[in-house]
């Protein structure tokens, strides 16, 4: 018996494992090799994989579609129609599969509708990247991130929300936050 849920329009191939509690709905495909922890929530229309190891309670919007070479770390949200890469410099009449770039989306990290990532980045842990974001570079921990291409235009908190700094200080409902030489410390409540 199985203790996940998958509505009957998806797929599921062999070789797939899927941890308890976690949702597939309609019109999803899993494909061989992929992990799934446990927990998890994908909308309608995603993809996943081949390889493709995904952690604990992520939560996967409508149309996104996450390809070999794309990790993603416990507790991330990756909104509607999200798009990840993996080649940098793809051809159709070209096999580049031995060129696939890895992308790690680290714990906690948040990623808006639409947005894009390019592969071959790391986002860092509880980053937020605003919807429509073209992300092309490594994201540090914790940055809000905007724009095309992305740039960082501030901080948020574990909580999602932005920090406001008071003589290089601030706090949310999990942490304590210190600006030092424009990078976060973080001291946990």
């Amino acid at each position: 018996m199985n203790t996940f849920f998958v509505h009957e329009s998806s797929y599921v191939d062999e070789g797939v494992c899927i941890g308890e509690g976690t949702k597939i709905w309609h019109f999803s495909h899993i494909l061989s090799g992929s992990c799934i922890g446990t927990n998890c929530s994908f909308g309608q229309n995603c993809v996943v994989g081949p390889h493709v190891k995904i952690g604990h309670s992520v939560k996967v919007q409508n149309n996104v579609s996450i390809y070999e070479g794309v990790e993603i770390e416990d507790d991330v949200f990756l909104g509607p129609s999200v798009v990840f890469t993996n080649v940098i410099n793809p051809r159709a009449f070209i096999s580049r599969k031995n060129e696939f770039k890895k992308t790690l989306v680290k714990k906690g990290a948040s990623i808006g509708a639409n947005a894009t990532v390019i592969c071959g980045v790391t986002i860092g842990h509880y980053a937020l990247i605003g919807s429509g974001a073209v992300v092309s570079k490594d994201v540090q921990p914790h940055a809000l991130m905007v724009g095309v291409p992305a740039k960082q235009i501030g901080w948020v908190g574990i909580s999602g929300s932005t920090l406001i700094f008071t003589n290089e200080q601030s706090e949310d409902d999990y942490a304590y936050y210190h600006l030092v030489n424009d990078a976060l410390k973080v001291v946990l409540k």
